[in-house]
């Protein structure tokens, strides 16, 4: 199912952790659409280049398989964790930033991906916080 004109379901919903349902209901599947569209503006500020979506939606057996919290956007369908050909995490970030998309969260983790996200629900206001998750714990972007 394709869900924007560069993002696909697949991408949105593929899991690592094949033994268990990845499969989102009606209102994770509506953020996943909301979502997508938000990565075709990502792409357009990142100057068209390919983003490659590592981890989006994550049912709760499949979130709790990854040891991350049941708070985790990506349980609704409202984030992604992507790479960027040719950039580095804090380029993207950066271009994030700077063009003044409506992000929830970005952040740069483990310098290896960038974490996006959206409000948690399509009435909510963007928190607009940037942030660096790594070894030495979790900080403001800088």
């Amino acid at each position: 199912m394709i869900l924007s004109p560069n993002f696909s379901f697949f991408f949105q919903s593929y899991a690592d952790h094949r033994e268990y349902d990845n499969t989102p209901n009606d209102v994770e599947m509506a953020n996943l659409v909301r979502l997508a569209n938000f990565l075709e503006e990502v792409k357009v500020v990142v100057g068209g280049k390919p983003i490659i979506v590592n981890s989006a939606f994550r049912s709760a057996e499949v979130n709790q398989a990854v040891k991350s919290s049941d708070k985790s956007q990506h349980r609704r369908g409202c984030a992604a964790d992507i790479r960027v050909i040719g950039m580095t995490p804090d380029q993207v970030v950066n271009a994030i930033i700077d063009a003044g998309l409506g992000y929830d969260q970005v952040i740069r983790e483990f310098d290896r991906w960038t974490h996006v996200s959206i409000p948690n629900t399509e009435d909510a206001d963007p928190r607009a916080m940037a942030l660096i998750i790594d070894k030495a714990g979790t900080r403001a972007f800088a």
